[in-house]
């Protein structure tokens, strides 16, 4: 729903659902970013990595995790809230992020946990999680914005 300002630009009165996805989505990515770095939640946390699959770090006991694969969640957590102020923004960042997260899918896959060109890290539990990130976010950026059928 809008309104209209004294310039009479529209306002935005009520937050569109997938600009509420996308902001939910941000801030798990910003709360997981910032769990990576809180040892408990993280076990193994002295033995954490800049980056590569030498980190023995894993976020809840379960998810590889390294400096800069934190750092690159508190950053795409950063990019949601910033897209998010839009619908086309928040559109975006669901359906790039989604798909982002299905390549890396892929790469992990691929590449296997042990391979130099694991820099990220990743293991089959992140694997998988990325597999659900990914179809998530796009169905949320995909269903959030499909528009209605013409009537008949």
């Amino acid at each position: 729903m809008s309104t209209y300002d004294n310039a009479g630009s529209a306002v935005e009165t009520t937050r569109s659902p997938v600009r509420t996805a996308a902001l939910v989505v941000a801030g798990v990515f910003l709360l997981v970013g910032v769990a990576g770095f809180i040892p408990g939640l993280t076990t193994d946390y002295g033995d954490m990595a800049f980056a590569g699959h030498h980190s023995d770090a894993h976020l809840l006991g379960i998810f590889q995790v390294s400096i800069l694969h934190n750092i690159v969640h508190l950053l795409f957590g950063v990019a949601g809230l910033a897209l998010a102020r839009t619908v086309s923004g928040a559109r975006a960042y669901l359906i790039g992020g989604g798909a982002v997260y299905l390549l890396l899918w892929v790469y992990g896959l691929v590449i296997g946990e042990d391979s130099a060109a694991n820099f990220v890290p990743v293991n089959d539990a992140d694997d998988w999680l990325h597999l659900g990130l990914g179809l998530g976010m796009l169905a949320l950026g995909l269903l959030l914005t499909r528009r209605p059928a013409a009537r008949r």
